[in-house]
């Protein structure tokens, strides 16, 4: 009989005010996602994600190189020590049904793992999402900043020339698990596209959103934020780009072009050192900053046109 093959642990012994910093560092860095343990006795607190293969060298000199950027960032990582471990499946599975919890989004949406006996509401709406080797859960501040979005805009039908209202058309900018376009879709809107750069990502996105019935309602693709065209065919009613600061940055005019006229630009994955950078960014191409909000080190926005 065969057994299955062994998860490669990947921890940053670190601190709690340092832990949503690495966390956001470890989920860009592996696209997978990510847990945190406090040991109360020991007072020690550990930051984990799990892959499929053994870590690549690169991969681990962006991790020391990004433990270094929190540092400049004037936050305190502790002894910011990396571990790396071999574990059984069967561990790893169990150990996510213990951290993942359900999460209400607005009352509107209800995020679970298929374990969970969590009964949604009358007319709440619920994603199905079990950790996988894909980042975006809904447990971090920035992606759960994304569905509150989402769920915030998923009632307001727009105008189409003379016809008309229709519900609002989505784009979610390096969707990972595909947890927002899912969300999106199980909320009534229409035009569901999405897309990440990493292959393993978007085969992970496809069968989430199988699982959860809404495969045809989503257009999953394999590319980057670079590869958006500054003319676009077809521009959206709300964006969500939950992506690292710099990115964000150097690809503003195509991520912006994407936009309806009137629509609503989320950004998330900011941290707060780095916000006032972003909004400025953006705020040259005649965006508005119409809400924020933030959390521990992190902070996210949604534009507008003025």
């Amino acid at each position: 009989m065969k057994t299955s093959k062994p998860l490669w642990k990947i921890s940053v012994a670190t601190t709690l005010e340092a832990e949503d910093a690495i966390a956001e560092i470890l989920g860009e860095i592996f696209h997978c996602p990510v847990s945190s343990f406090f040991n109360l006795e020991k007072k020690t607190n550990r930051v984990t994600v799990f892959l499929s293969n053994k870590i690549p060298p690169k991969n681990l000199l962006e991790l020391r190189h990004g433990l270094n950027r929190i540092k400049e960032c004037g936050l305190d990582v502790g002894p910011g020590k990396i571990s790396i471990t071999k574990v059984r499946r069967e561990d790893w599975a169990e150990s996510w049904k213990r951290h993942f919890k359900p999460i209400e989004i607005r009352g509107s949406l209800l995020v679970k793992p298929s374990w969970s006996k969590k009964k949604p509401r009358a007319g709440q709406a619920v994603v199905i999402l079990d950790p996988g080797l894909s980042f975006g859960t809904g447990q971090h501040p920035t992606t759960a900043y994304c569905l509150n979005e989402v769920a915030r805009y998923s009632g307001i039908k727009r105008q189409r020339d003379d016809s008309e209202k229709e519900d609002p058309s989505f784009l979610d900018i390096g969707t990972g698990s595909s947890i927002l376009a899912i969300a999106a879709a199980k909320l009534g809107y229409t035009r569901i596209r999405a897309f990440d750069f990493d292959p393993e990502a978007v085969r992970v996105a496809r069968a989430n959103a199988r699982v959860n019935g809404v495969l045809k309602k989503i257009r999953i693709a394999h590319s980057d934020a670079a590869r958006l065209p500054i003319k676009p065919v077809e521009r959206f009613d709300v964006i969500c780009a939950n992506l690292i600061s710099d990115l964000l940055v150097r690809e503003r005019k195509r991520i912006t072009a994407q936009l309806n006229p009137g629509g609503v630009l989320v950004l998330a994955g900011i941290l707060k050192t780095e916000f006032s950078e972003v909004r400025q960014a953006y705020e040259k191409l005649g965006l508005k900053l119409i809400s924020t909000k933030s959390k521990k080190e992190w902070q996210s926005g949604s534009f507008s046109f003025e």
